[in-house]
């Protein structure tokens, strides 16, 4: 996955979805094989999961080292430039920062959650999790598929197109999420049955979906202000607005939103639009102040 970026990065963008289907589907056809035609069980799927992970992996290397590829692997490019390192490190840990508080998020949600409504409001959350993962890997790998042209082109100073870029990711990322937001609000329970058919958890399971998916669509802006953050090297901002949404509003939310008004559990699911609203907004004004009103001044 790491140096499935190297062919993304040089507009193989084809063989670098290859990369990750490969693994996934050879991974669905190992997995009923060794552990129900094998019997192996647990462990049949974690060879599964090894053996697809591995020929991914030497899927990529075949490709990075021959004669497809523009820029191949080589052991005279393994020089270490610390300047590169420390560029890359610092843009590289906002999607760490990201990932580190929405870890921290689900233990804190969880925890309160069991508190205020016990076991089931645990299960709630993570059909609810699921369902996220559902909808915001589009549009992840959208604002991460257009890093590389805003990048490229912000490097060739050809500042239209990076508005282009910035302009089209946003657009999509927002219809995508209220479609699925539609969707969300007319099938609850279809979306549900697909992780868990218990009739309590239906039947709770609903309004706290409604709540915690309610203005999905702001996310969007969150997503694609960071992502051209990231981009065009602004690595600071990347950095703060993650913190912002989750450490900072969610987090805080979450403990405190259950103790106001008698909310309990509904607190806990209404801190995830809340942050949406505030982190989306303010990710998105700042991105359009600091980066889209310099493209424009460029253009003058």
């Amino acid at each position: 996955l790491g140096m499935n970026n190297f062919i993304n990065a040089q507009g193989f963008g084809m063989t670098g979805m290859l990369t990750v289907s490969i693994g996934a589907v050879l991974n669905l056809i190992l997995d009923p094989l060794f552990i129900f035609v094998l019997h192996m069980g647990v462990r049949g799927a974690a060879l599964a999961t090894i053996i697809s992970q591995g020929i991914s992996a030497i899927w990529v290397l075949h490709f990075l080292t021959g004669k497809k590829a523009i820029l191949t692997l080589s052991l005279a490019y393994m020089k270490l430039d610390f300047r590169l390192v420390k560029e890359i490190c610092a843009l590289g840990l906002a999607g760490f920062i990201m990932a580190i508080t929405n870890g921290s998020v689900q233990i804190v949600c969880n925890a309160t959650l069991s508190r205020y409504g016990g076991d089931l409001y645990v299960g709630i959350m993570t059909v609810i999790n699921s369902v996220r993962e559902i909808i915001t890997m589009p549009v992840t790998g959208l604002t991460n598929g257009a890093q590389p042209v805003m990048s490229f082109n912000y490097g060739a100073r050809r500042h239209a197109r990076v508005k282009s870029a910035i302009k089209f990711t946003t657009i999509v990322c927002i219809l995508f999420s209220c479609f699925m937001w539609a969707l969300l609000l007319a099938f609850p329970r279809f979306f549900i049955h697909m992780f868990n058919s218990e009739p309590e958890l239906l039947a709770e399971g609903v309004p706290a979906m409604h709540l915690y998916f309610f203005g999905i669509f702001m996310m969007s802006l969150q997503f694609a202000g960071q992502s051209t953050f990231t981009a065009l090297g602004k690595a600071k901002q990347a950095v703060f607005f993650s913190l912002l949404r989750k450490a900072i509003i969610v987090i805080p939310l979450t403990l405190w939103l259950p103790t106001v008004g008698g909310l309990g559990t509904n607190g806990v699911f209404l801190a995830e639009p809340v942050s949406n609203f505030i982190g989306g907004t303010a990710c998105f004004v700042t991105m359009i102040f600091t980066v889209w009103r310099k493209l424009d001044d460029s253009l003058k």
